[in-house]
């Protein structure tokens, strides 16, 4: 497998050209199952397995495990400052740095409940947005770009399918 293929298993990103009701629906889906789908990814996989890298230079399972706990709980604050703000401008963090920190050396029980948690209340969140709502945005401050809500929730379903993919790869390469 070529390392494009190792970084991207599912694809880069692309925003939807359009945002259906079915589109919208199956995203929602994807975000309240996904904490399942990660724990059947990673259940009965050892030590030395969770510390196996999906590609050369690339982050173990563990430290997968632990960003998207991060990412998701930036992501849930993203979604209600783009409710209770004007087009807010996020802030940004700088993953891989915080991939080096402690804590992603922990076992992964404690990212795996609180995506529980985060995935639960997200969720509940998304399923309760009118129209307007998903046309709120907040600016990116890297990109500049303001993002619509709609958007944030393509972007974040198609986040937990990536990342399940860079597990699925460091378990083929750990068996």
């Amino acid at each position: 497998m070529i390392d494009e293929e190792l970084r991207y298993p599912i694809g880069k990103f692309s925003p939807p050209v359009s945002y259906t009701q079915q589109a919208v629906s199956g995203w929602i889906s994807d975000i309240k199952t996904f904490p399942g789908k990660l724990r059947l990814a990673v259940m009965g996989l050892t030590e030395t397995q969770l510390d196996t890298q999906y590609r050369t230079g690339g982050w173990t399972i563990r430290q997968v495990v632990h960003h998207l706990a991060d990412s998701h709980m930036n992501s849930i604050i993203r979604f209600k400052w783009a409710l209770t703000e004007e087009n807010p401008t996020i802030k940004a963090y700088e993953e891989a740095d915080w991939a080096l920190l402690p804590d992603y050396r922990l076992p992964i029980e404690s990212s795996l409940k609180i995506l529980d948690g985060v995935h639960q209340r997200l969720g509940a969140l998304l399923d309760s947005f009118t129209e307007e709502e998903w046309s709120r945005t907040f600016i990116h401050p890297q990109s500049g770009a303001s993002v619509p809500l709609k958007r944030n929730l393509a972007l974040y379903s198609w986040h937990g399918k990536h990342h399940l993919g860079h597990i699925a790869a460091a378990v083929k390469r750990a068996v």
